[in-house]
C-alpha cells in the first residue's frame, strides 16, 4: 500500500499548486490545480452525456487524472512555455510507474487527454478548455478584463458540438445567475 500512499499524498500537492496564467491576467491569488480538476471533470461528466457518450464516468476520470504531472512541474502557463519545456509524460510515467496495474490505467487516462485519441480523451480535453472558460468569465466579472482573451483562445480548440454551445451560453450567462432569484423562489412556495 505505500505507493499508493505516496500517490494519494502526492495528488495533495495540487491543492497547493495555483493555476498561474491567471497571474497573468492580474489575478492576485488565482484557483488550485485541484479546483480546476474538480470543476473540469463534472464538466467532463455533463459533456459526455451531452454527448451521448456511452461512459460519462471515463471522461470524468480522465478528466481528474489530467493534471496530476503538475504535481511535479508545476503550471507553466502559456509565456513560460515558450522558454521552458517540460516532460510532463515522464513525470506521469514516473508517478504512475509504482501503482503497476493501476498506474497504467492511469497513464492510459492522461495519454487519450492529451493525445485526443478517443471520444472520452475529447470530451475531457473539451471540459479542461471549458473550466478555463468559465474561470476566465468569473474573472472578467470580478473586475479582470484581459482574462476575456482566454475565452476567445479556446473557442477555436474545442472539438465537441456540446461544448461549442455551452461555450456560447458560458459567454452570456451571468456567473452569478445561478443563485439570483433562489430567494423569490422559496417565498413562492
Amino acid at each position: 500500500m505505500d505507493p499508493v500512499s505516496r500517490f494519494v499524498f502526492e495528488l495533495g500537492q495540487l491543492r497547493r499548486i495555483r493555476h498561474e496564467g491567471w497571474t497573468l491576467a492580474g489575478v492576485e491569488k488565482p484557483e488550485s490545480v485541484a479546483e480546476h480538476s474538480l470543476r473540469a471533470a463534472q464538466i467532463a461528466y455533463l459533456l459526455a452525456v451531452m454527448e451521448d457518450h456511452e461512459n460519462p464516468a471515463e471522461a470524468c476520470a480522465m478528466a481528474v487524472f489530467h493534471d496530476v504531472g503538475e504535481t511535479r512541474i508545476g503550471d507553466l502557463h502559456k509565456v513560460a512555455n515558450r522558454y521552458v519545456s517540460a516532460d510532463e509524460q515522464r513525470a506521469v510515467r514516473e508517478q504512475t510507474g509504482p501503482l503497476g496495474e493501476m498506474g497504467s490505467t492511469i497513464l492510459g487516462l492522461w495519454r487519450q487527454v492529451e493525445e485526443e485519441s478517443s471520444t472520452a480523451g475529447v470530451i475531457a480535453r473539451d471540459a479542461d478548455l471549458l473550466e478555463m472558460a468559465a474561470t476566465a468569465r468569473e474573472y472578467v466579472e470580478a473586475g479582470h478584463p484581459s482574462a476575456a482573451s482566454w475565452i476567445d483562445n479556446i473557442a477555436p480548440r474545442l472539438r465537441t458540438p456540446s461544448a461549442r454551445r455551452l461555450l456560447q451560453s458560458l459567454r452570456t450567462t451571468s456567473p452569478h445567475s445561478w443563485w439570483q432569484g433562489l430567494k423569490e423562489m422559496e417565498q413562492k412556495r
